[in-house]
């Protein structure tokens, strides 16, 4: 029992009653005596056991030297998670530890019935485990009482600054005992969480565990390129290959993990989703559905799931690319917790390869680049646990024998076998079959090759290269849609898994765009873009039997020339000069003498005297010579650029 030393003992025993044997770093951290009755601000990667490590430090606060606690009333600790399943599961944890101290532990999460929360509260409690909106919001009401209390711990104090919470962390901080003990957990320390503990923390002890500083030694990182139409299709294969005991996958968007449940289940997983829309009996019933055993795979949003523990997680994919090293680090975390293997699979699309790069240098890890299982090696992986499943080393039954007599003079050994795989590879879904694409290796330095020259567009056949057997296809996007070929060019790369010797001739017209490829570069065209036939931007493909009619732009004037003049004829010449004006439009010519247009409908034209004044009109009648403004023209600078060109060069 020398690893319990120092422990409350009601507290010991409950470890021991749980199959401790050892405590984890930072656990052995939190019981230093150096640390009793002091602010912490501690940095653990994520399933190192922060819970049981913050419980082992509370007990000797809380209990003041008594094995057990008194009569619940006025709440003497709150622990405060950033989302409901953590707050739930820190409640769980909690209650088994301080089992034998007759602990009352009250929890107050978003979606929970208030009205139950507020009993339980007015029946007294000891700890209290909540979120931050919902605790602000019994704090308000008069309901939740902390004016007693003598810890704050705030678990996951990261991801709670990174949802919004900080106001609320604050009011809650702020309303607390200033003589309070509080205790940040957080699996990094950037500035906004030092900043924090600055300001609500008293010469705060700061603890960074071994383990922070080699993240994730126990979680195997899989990078696996793969083309973007073959993006769900690895994934299964992936989820196949390992058949974990318990599986998540990742995805960025509530409706990403609405249409990933619905494909999987219709490919014969037992599937639970876990996402922000919905209400908190459906997370807990997904939650208790993933560690009953009743379901396998659970597809979440980052904020579902963030913080939760399940059992026998052995395997996390990342359906979409994380958006920052924190997010990678804490949806790997879900595996490879207390001692335990797992695998981390980041489904990368070739387009995002280089992207998911940086993310691993920034992440500090180490990934394995390769291709998605293949359906072969799912298939081969079947077969080798099949043939180690340990039901081939029970012994035969005695009420088995007479069936199995029968089965075999009935049918005999080989059928038998056979049927016995049948129906064994029936329980499973099948695997996919894969695109081929390069993943072997590090990255190297891209060759010149490697990004595709923009052909010429004069002809038929133009373009850099000259196929004489090409493959012509129409794409839905033309002149009108702003189409150029140095954007065109690069999409049909990424997307077609292309090179610049693939691609011939780009032809241009008003609402299309006919690109030859070569016959191998078109149909690893076609079978990487997949059966929908469609490109980023939502352009649409269409194959082409031939050459393409290339004379449909010119029919529809979309290269037809503006001529400069119209056809008007004969044009009369004077002096050298056309009289355009009298050509084009003679019933306006010249007036005559008296000033009088050849059309008798209009009036007689007036030259007036003096410069002509353009203000506005004060109702004098037109064409009497009088100015129209408010008095005679002003006086000062020349109004025009090259009139004060000319005054500054006269001096004036």
């Amino acid at each position: 029992m020398t690893e319990f030393e120092g422990i409350v003992p009601a507290i010991a025993q409950a470890l021991a009653k749980r199959g401790y044997e050892t405590l984890t770093p930072v656990q052995k951290a939190m019981l230093d005596p150096g640390l009793a009755g002091k602010d912490a601000l501690v940095s653990a990667q994520t399933g190192s056991g922060k819970t049981v490590a913050f419980g082992l430090a509370l007990a000797p606060t809380l209990l003041e030297g008594a094995e057990r606690f008194g009569r619940a009333g006025t709440p003497l600790a709150l622990a405060i998670a950033p989302t409901r399943e953590l707050a739930l599961q820190v409640q769980r944890e909690l209650e088994w530890l301080y089992e034998l101290t007759g602990a009352t532990i009250v929890s107050c999460v978003g979606g929970m019935d208030m009205r139950t929360e507020k009993r339980a509260l007015e029946r007294g409690a000891h700890i209290v485990v909540g979120t931050p909106g919902r605790l602000c919001d019994h704090i308000r009401r008069n309901s939740l009482d902390i004016s007693e209390l003598k810890a704050v711990v705030l678990d996951e104090a990261d991801e709670m600054l990174d949802l919004g919470f900080r106001e609320d962390l604050e009011y809650i901080l702020e309303t607390s005992p200033a003589d309070r003990r509080t205790l940040m957990f957080s699996a990094t320390v950037p500035r906004t969480i030092a900043k924090l503990a600055e300001n609500y923390q008293r010469d705060a002890v700061r603890i960074a565990t071994a383990s922070e500083t080699k993240q994730h030694v126990d979680i195997d990182y899989r990078a696996l390129t793969v083309t973007p139409s073959d993006r769900e299709n690895a994934i299964i294969n992936v989820l196949r290959y390992y058949e974990a005991q318990n599986a998540i996958v990742f995805c960025s968007t509530r409706a990403a993990v609405n249409h990933l449940t619905a494909r999987f289940n219709n490919r014969g997983f037992s599937v639970v989703a876990l996402s922000g829309e919905l209400s908190q009996s459906e997370r807990t019933h997904a939650l208790q559905a993933m560690r009953d055993g009743r379901a396998r795979v659970c597809i979440a949003t980052d904020v579902a799931a963030r913080g939760i523990d399940l059992p026998g997680l052995d395997l996390v994919v990342h359906a979409d690319i994380p958006t920052n090293p924190e997010t990678l680090l804490h949806r790997s975390g879900r595996t490879g917790r207390a001692g335990r293997k797992g695998v981390s699979a980041l489904i990368v699309p070739l387009s995002a390869r280089r992207r998911t790069e940086r993310l691993l240098e920034a992440a500090r890890l180490r990934a394995t680049w390769a291709k998605p299982p293949s359906a072969d090696e799912v298939n081969e992986r079947d077969d080798e646990r099949l043939l180690a499943d340990p039901i081939f080393a029970e012994p035969l039954r005695e009420e088995e024998e007479s069936l199995v007599k029968q089965l075999l003079e009935s049918h005999g050994a080989e059928q038998i076998a056979a049927a016995f795989l049948r129906h064994y590879r029936a329980r499973h879904s099948a695997p996919e079959e894969l695109q081929d694409v390069p993943a072997e290796g590090e990255r190297k330095k891209p060759r010149r090759d490697d990004f595709p020259v923009t052909p010429r567009d004069d002809g038929p056949g133009a373009g850099r290269n000259d196929f004489t057997d090409g493959v012509w296809v129409s794409l839905s996007v033309g002149r009108k849609q702003n189409a150029e070929p140095r954007w065109l060019i690069p999409m049909l790369c990424r997307n077609g898994n292309l090179t610049k010797r693939d691609i011939g001739a780009i032809k241009m017209q008003p609402e299309e765009t006919f690109v030859e490829f070569s016959q191998e570069g078109a149909e690893r065209f076609l079978v990487a873009i997949g059966p929908d036939k469609t490109l980023e931007r939502g352009i649409r493909v269409k194959p082409l039997d031939g050459v393409p009619d290339f004379s449909q732009g010119r029919r529809e004037g979309a290269f037809e020339k503006k001529k400069p003049f119209a056809d008007r004829g004969p044009r009369p010449q004077e002096g050298g000069k056309p009289k355009w004006k009298s050509d084009r439009k003679p019933e306006r010519a010249q007036a005559g003498e008296g000033g009088v247009s050849e059309r008798s409908d209009k009036k007689p034209w007036v030259k007036k005297a003096g410069k002509p004044n353009f203000a506005k009109n004060d109702g004098a009648p037109r064409g009497e010579g009088a100015p129209r403004g408010d008095g005679p023209p002003k006086s000062g600078k020349p109004n025009s650029r090259a009139a004060r060109k000319a005054a500054k060069v006269r001096g004036e």
